[in-house]
């Protein structure tokens, strides 16, 4: 017992023996000796096929299934080369005696080659001096040699013969362990070639022909038995496809893919090589589809030739090798016959050449590369593909459309969904559609794959598993030409509510509804994001009186504790789940979900999950009737514990005294959501628009010395604001609240690298602002004018008071931007009155206490992308501006006192643009504000002219003073032109507006401060934007 226990562990581990530094046939024969131990010393158990004379020194495949090439075989027992029987002895004792080469012969039975040796003069050279390696046809080789050639060799014994043994020949002694595979030795006639290979199972070919018997030293040299007679190879593979009529259409084929240079090269090739018959068996119109692309043609060849050489004799099972086309093929044999994929199809083999063998087969090889998608459909997708065609989708998969099929098997297909309306079975359908080529390698966690029908599926890479939305693939995707399939487990239900709207749809989970509103966790289910989530039943609280669920709703970071067990980051649905063992998640509250997938059903912290796998846009929602709650979390309070146990009865829950949960930051798991709100202003009101997410604070704080005056102050909790609207009231001022006079050319940068955009906006400019301003009202003292910015940018302004030195009751707000990036810009002028034709109106003194502002305000082109197309909107846009500004505001009061007048010319861009503000050395009452921009990313421009009071020519106009008290602020805004490319079309459009301009600057321009009321009176009118007012 203890001896055959040794045998055994010593046949083990031979047979799992790697590599050492005998060959694979020395370990084989030493295997051999090992199993055949128990018949005596030195001696080799092999297996012999029935019915035939084959005999194979064994892999421990083909001896424990005791089949070679899938038939039947004995074990037969015979002395290991070297060593003979003795009469009554058991085994084989003896050391066979050394002798020269022609002896050797003898010795290993190869009696004919022996006898073709002495008749053919060979005799005296391998019993002379020498080292010699004789490749020994068997008594049996010889029989199978066409009997013609057999004869001719015979008749002719000084030459043919003599070569032909010759060319069995090597000048050296070259045993099995210095045969390497794909190794060529020159033989001893002419130098030709003796192709070497040594397999893996052991065997050894020389060109094709196996060596039964190796090993067989002699005295000048070695012998090795050999099962066929061999003959010279001088011809490639290139040169049999030339050749060989019967392969021209291979050999155009190969031709085509560009191939055949690759088989006139040396190297290792065995190439399966149809034959014109197998070409024909082919569809009709296939060869000449595929011949127009020579990719197509290439992966056609290339999956007929292997990267190593295959003899026949090598084959002793089914195998798996890789072709050069990149797929792979199984070769294998059926008694004497060779199968290639199962199926015995060749005809001859083992035509030898010195780049490697030749199998011919009857039927063409075509890999799944060289296949249409739909050619690549499997009987288990059967039901797929028929429906595909009967719903007309074949139409949208063309051989020139690359596309990817997402294919159910045939079990997805049930009763129920087969009785679906055909319009929305086409639409289920279409969504196991892509519209592109995507294999598996090209899949990634978090892809997005865009389908037939619109739909974007969302891809899932487990661990042993990939997924898109509910389904799985299954092993058995394919490739084709044009596109790829892959299997699925069952049909794609693409997610189209939240997790929150799931819930709200399906109605059985009210009580968790309500406890995560009194969380503040419902935006968890509702915004975007990835989660897995375990919804407890109206059913898992059944127990729960009222007095129980106020408890547990009264202490919120308790109650948080519970609810986000439920959730984990990452969507796992039950196919991504590594079957068979625990899966771990973490959960939002911090501690692991046990997660066990067995028989496609789940169970979590040993609870069942009854329904899984409902997919939501931000996650999955599977479905349990019990509350979650970790067993390693204890409980510190008493009353908190009787309501746990009513609900939670699958865990025994820990008591420990005092202890408290770890409070849950909100921003741990929220998100931020922001939303955009586009506010359109109405008249008479200013709005000032925030974006936020809490609701903002409002104050509204009076001026004391002038109770009309209301100023807004929006403080913000959070400020992750998305847009913000400011508005800026009042002039520039300097630290100690001082009016900055001088240019500020800090912030202009791109400016300068365009000397004729200075230029360019410099004279339009100074033309403007020369004009003055035309149809002011006449003998109307001039009122000081409020310009209000509304900016939208996306960080947080900082936002400076300033009080007055000389008047506490002024207020001045200075707001610095950190990022101009300007959306929409609003404008607010305080103007006088104006007729509806924009002149002056005269009359009595008239007094008011009333802040009547007119917002006129026009679409914000800088939004519209489609403008461009319809030049009516821009004319009717600009028609109606055009009157607007011409009319400059209805029934403003008459006969006010004059002002000073400030013209602004204000322009919005995407950087800070630089003001300069210049006097007038004719008159220093008339300023002049030039603004040079940076960037001229220009969204809208507005003009504000004020001015004194003028008649329709542009004279000023003298008379009696008239003062009056009434500020009716006028909003003029017009279209954004820099943005319209169509008004350089409409030059009459430009000069109508170039000459309506300057008429009305001209009105207010160089001598305007004669008859004006004294500079005092002026500036106490601008008292509000100044800070020590003049006696």
């Amino acid at each position: 017992m203890h001896q055959l226990l040794a045998v055994t562990s010593a046949l083990v581990a031979l047979c799992c023996l790697g590599s050492v530094d005998s060959s694979a046939y020395d370990k084989i024969v030493t295997h051999s000796r090992i199993r055949a131990r128990s018949e005596g010393p030195n001696v080799c158990a092999m297996q012999q096929v029935l019915g035939t004379q084959k005999k194979y020194f064994s892999t421990c495949r083909n001896w424990y299934k005791r089949s070679i090439c899938g038939k039947k075989a004995t074990a037969v027992y015979e002395c290991c080369p070297g060593y003979m029987k003795l009469e009554g002895m058991k085994g084989c004792p003896a050391v066979a005696p050394i002798d020269h080469v022609y002896g050797t012969l003898g010795l290993v039975k190869a009696t004919t080659t022996q006898q073709y040796a002495d008749i053919s003069k060979l005799r005296e050279e391998i019993e002379g001096q020498g080292s010699f390696t004789l490749f020994a046809p068997s008594n049996e080789a010889w029989d199978l040699l066409d009997p013609s050639v057999r004869s001719a060799l015979v008749s002719n014994v000084n030459i043919e013969l003599y070569n032909a043994l010759h060319y069995h020949m090597v000048n050296r002694r070259l045993l099995t362990k210095g045969m390497k595979d794909g190794m060529t030795v020159n033989s001893m006639y002419h130098d030709l070639g003796l192709h070497i290979n040594h397999y893996s199972n052991g065997v050894v070919t020389v060109n094709c022909a196996r060596i039964i018997h190796g090993n067989q030293v002699a005295t000048n040299g070695v012998v090795h038995v050999i099962d066929r007679v061999i003959s010279a190879v001088g011809s490639t593979i290139k040169d049999v496809l030339d050749v060989d009529e019967d392969l021209s259409s291979f050999n155009a084929a190969a031709l085509a893919s560009g191939m055949m240079d690759k088989l006139d090269q040396p190297g290792q090739f065995t190439l399966f090589a149809p034959t014109n018959a197998a070409f024909d068996k082919l569809n009709a119109g296939y060869l000449e589809r595929i011949m127009g692309n020579k990719d197509v043609i290439a992966a056609l060849v290339n999956y007929h030739l292997l990267k190593t050489v295959q003899c026949s004799e090598a084959i002793t099972a089914g195998s798996v090798y890789e072709t050069v086309e990149g797929s792979s093929i199984e070769i294998g044999c059926d008694g004497d016959s060779l199968t290639v994929n199962g199926i015995k199809m060749v005809l001859k083999k083992d035509i030898v050449t010195t780049n490697g063998v030749i199998h011919l087969i009857d039927q063409v090889l075509i890999p799944d590369s060289a296949k249409e998608v739909m050619e690549l459909m499997g009987d288990t997708q059967s039901v797929f593909t028929d429906m595909v065609s009967e719903l007309g989708l074949a139409a949208a998969m063309r051989p020139q459309t690359e596309y990817t099929l997402l294919a159910p098997v045939n079990g997805a297909f049930t009763n129920e969904v087969m009785s679906t309306d055909q319009n929305l079975l086409r639409y289920i359908l279409e969504n196991h559609i892509l519209k592109l080529k995507v294999t598996l390698s090209e899949l990634y966690n978090g892809q997005l794959l865009e389908t037939l029908a619109g739909q974007f599926l969302r891809v899932f890479i487990y661990r042993t598993a990939v997924c898109i939305e509910n389904a799985c693939m299954l092993r058995g995707g394919k490739e084709g030409s044009n596109g790829a399939v892959h299997l699925m487990n069952s049909l794609i239900q693409p997610a189209k509510k939240t997790m929150y709207e799931l819930l709200i749809a399906d109605g059985r989970f009210k009580m968790f509804l309500s406890l995560m509103e009194t969380a503040d966790l419902t935006d968890l289910l509702k915004q975007e994001g990835s989660y897995t989530m375990f919804a407890p039943t109206d059913e898992a609280f059944a127990d729960l009186s009222r007095e129980d669920l106020a408890l547990l709703r009264s202490d919120l970071n308790v109650l948080r504790t519970i609810l986000l067990y439920h959730f984990s980051n990452g969507i796992f649905i039950n196919g991504g789940l590594e079957g068979g063992v625990t899966n771990l998640l973490k959960t939002l509250q911090g501690n692991n979900l046990q997660v066990k997938s067995v028989n496609n059903s789940i169970h979590v912290n040993s609870v069942e999950v009854p329904a899984s796998d409902l997919m939501a846009t931000n996650g999955v929602v599977h479905i349990v009737k019990n509350l979650l709650y970790p067993g390693d979390l204890p409980v510190g309070r008493q009353e908190l514990m009787v309501i746990l146990q009513k609900v939670i009865r699958y865990i025994k829950i820990k008591y420990v005294p005092g202890f408290t949960y770890t409070e849950i930051p909100l921003t741990s798991y929220k998100r931020t959501i922001t939303t955009t709100h586009y506010i359109e202003t109405v008249p008479d009101v200013t709005k000032v628009t925030r974006v936020i997410e809490k609701e903002p604070t409002v104050t509204t704080v009076g001026d004391e010395g002038d109770p009309s005056i209301l100023t807004r102050i929006i403080e913000i909790g959070d400020p992750r604001v998305n847009k913000v609207t400011r508005v800026i009231d009042g002039g520039e001022f300097d630290a100690d609240g001082k009016r900055i006079t001088g240019p500020d050319f800090s912030k202009i940068t791109t400016i300068h690298s365009n000397p004729g955009l200075i230029q360019e906006e410099s004279e339009r400019i100074t033309k403007l602002i020369k004009a003055g301003g035309k149809g002011a009202a006449i003998r109307r003292p001039p009122v000081p004018d409020v310009t209000k910015v509304t900016r939208f940018i996306e960080k947080e302004p900082t936002v400076t008071t300033v009080g007055d030195e000389g008047d506490p009751s002024i207020l001045t707000r200075i707001i610095e931007i950190g990022d101009p990036r300007v959306n929409k810009v609003t404008r607010v002028i305080d103007g006088g009155e104006f007729d509806a034709d924009g002149k002056r109106i005269t009359g009595g003194a008239r007094h008011t206490t009333v802040n009547e502002p007119h917002i006129i305000e026009g679409p914000d082109f800088s939004k519209i992308t489609t403008i461009h197309s319809n030049p009516g909107l821009i004319q009717e846009e600009s028609e109606r501006i055009t009157k607007l500004i011409k009319a400059g505001g209805k029934g403003a009061a008459i006969r006010r006192p004059p002002v000073p007048d400030v013209t602004k010319v204000t322009r919005f861009i995407e950087k800070e643009p630089t003001v300069t503000t210049v006097g007038d050395e004719g008159d220093p009452s008339i300023l002049t504000r030039i603004i040079e921009i940076g960037d001229p990313r220009v969204n809208k421009v507005t003009r504000v002219i004020d001015g004194g009071e003028f008649d329709a020519d542009g004279k000023s106009i003298t008379g009696g003073a008239r003062h009056t008290t009434v500020n009716e602020p006028h909003i003029i805004e017009g279209p954004d032109f820099s943005k319209i490319t169509t008004i350089h079309s409409n030059p009459g459009l430009i000069q109508e507006e170039s000459e309506r301009i300057t008429k009305l600057i001209k009105a207010g321009g160089k001598g305007a401060a004669i008859r004006r009321p004294p500079a005092g009176m002026r500036r106490a009118r601008l008292v509000r934007r100044h800070h020590k007012p003049r006696q």
